[in-house]
């Protein structure tokens, strides 16, 4: 389930879109394939770039096909300064420093070539760590660390089944989560749902889509997972049963090949009011300080939104504006998901992301992580916090959906982010949702489209 290393970092050059653009030419020898995706409107090549047969650090190629038409998007790096590829420094030393500073064993170590002048050789290492594992580049002749970063990607959230949470169910702002209690109080919040796609042959909550790795994972003979939210069991029967529903929604919308696969994801040993996706390990781990967060359906899809986005472009979010897309992104996930089965009401409008998680950390009410209907707009707003950032993409995102209706707008949205690239701008990634729009619905259905992203300052 783990994907491979990928060492896409930012600054790229920018292909065009699919609207304009020349055929590509066959992709330079320099390259090694990682993946290919099919999207609605075509296939999307994914490609490595190395040098003497070494990664680039930030370097990829990309060719999107559709309609007849191949365009690219070349973020391949100019190696300079470079006389040598041989490493002085061993892959054991290289370990070996990292672990004494982080306190845990690497679990992989790469030779890769960071670009710069000179460009360096380095030791791209992993090291899983209980907030989620850290990339770390050392400088394979002196040993210095040239470049350390936690590959997680953060929500700001907190955490039978709840479908999505019970202040929704309930229309309740008053709950409150009294240390993981069960109560009367939940009795009506609680539904038995179906659980699909499970393993033939496990006892154990693993299935097409959703694959538990969480300690002390529940085990029925019957697959019968029957528990209230006092119980560990609980959290693991939430996360499956939504991700697991979010993939079959995707497939209903007519796409294949996003994020379909097992989402490794855990429920337990992470005792922080948070939860991450961790695009080194591909898992979703969910944190139990305050509300747990599984126990609210939009916090996981939040974090199913991280997955999504990193399968359909490898390394996506390197930069600050698309690190804000990726959240954005992912509190417009939840709250899309949340139309299907929640009133839009003033208790609990939609706009409103992870309304039982925040109530553990917020006063006012409703109570909200995060709102798709901000004011911010861009670029005058931006603050470079991705999460603060990200609350103008979600709006622009949440103002196609009001305008488009739900389907067509997840159709435009999820197949527009097969053309985006790893450090792609909220402008860029704007243009490339309305020309998709165009090619799928018509210029009429693209004007309503860019007419929301101009009312954010994006377009």
């Amino acid at each position: 389930m783990n994907k491979p290393i990928r060492v896409l970092a930012p600054l790229v050059t920018i292909g065009l879109v699919i609207t304009g653009g020349t055929a590509a030419q066959a992709a330079p020898a320099d390259l090694t394939k990682i993946q290919t995706r099919q999207s609605l409107l075509g296939s999307h090549t994914w490609y490595q770039q190395t040098y003497r047969g070494i990664p680039v650090f930030g370097g990829f190629y990309a060719t999107h096909t559709s309609a007849g038409q191949t365009t690219v998007d070349d973020g391949r790096r100019t190696i300079t300064g470079l006389p040598d590829a041989t490493a002085s420094l061993t892959a054991r030393t290289a370990r070996s420093k990292v672990a004494g500073r982080l306190g845990e064993q690497p679990v992989r170590a790469e030779l890769v070539i960071v670009p710069g002048n000179p460009a360096k050789l380095a030791w791209m290492t992993m090291t899983p760590t209980v907030k989620g594992t850290v990339r770390t580049l050392t400088d394979a002749d002196s040993g210095a660390v040239l470049q350390e970063k936690n590959t997680v990607r953060h929500a700001d959230g907190r955490g039978r089944v709840f479908d999505p949470n019970p202040v929704v169910k309930l229309q309740n702002e008053a709950l409150t989560d009294d240390d993981d209690a069960d109560g009367p109080q939940f009795a009506r919040a609680y539904r038995t749902v179906k659980l699909t796609d499970l393993d033939k042959g496990k006892d154990t909550l693993q299935g097409a889509y959703a694959y538990n790795v969480s300690d002390d994972q529940v085990r029925s003979a019957a697959r019968s997972y029957l528990f209230n939210r006092s119980q560990a069991g609980f959290e693991q029967v939430m996360a499956y049963y939504s991700i697991t529903g979010t993939q079959n929604y995707i497939h209903r919308l007519g796409f294949r090949d996003v994020n379909d696969e097992p989402q490794d994801f855990a429920t337990t040993g992470f005792e922080d009011d948070n939860s991450y996706y961790d695009g080194a390990a591909d898992q979703i781990t969910f944190g139990t300080g305050g509300v747990d967060d599984a126990e609210d359906d939009e916090v996981i899809w939040h974090e199913y939104g991280h997955a999504i986005q990193d399968d359909q472009v490898p390394g996506f979010g390197e930069s600050a504006e698309a690190g804000a897309i990726g959240e954005g992104f992912g509190d417009y996930w939840a709250v899309t998901m949340s139309q299907a089965t929640s009133p839009d009401t003033a208790v609990t409008p939609w706009a409103c992301v992870m309304d039982w998680d925040s109530t553990s950390y917020t006063d006012t009410v409703p109570h909200c992580l995060r709102r798709t209907d901000g004011p911010k707009l861009y670029p005058g707003d931006l603050d470079g916090e991705v999460h603060d950032d990200g609350e103008i993409w979600s709006h622009a995102l949440w103002d196609v959906n009001r305008a488009l209706g739900r389907t067509v707008a997840n159709r435009v949205i999820l197949e527009s982010q097969f053309f985006y690239h790893p450090t792609i701008t909220m402008p860029q990634a704007a243009q490339r949702a309305v020309a998709t729009a165009l090619v799928l619905y018509g210029p009429a259905v693209a004007a309503k489209t860019r007419s929301a992203f101009h009312a954010r300052g994006i377009l």
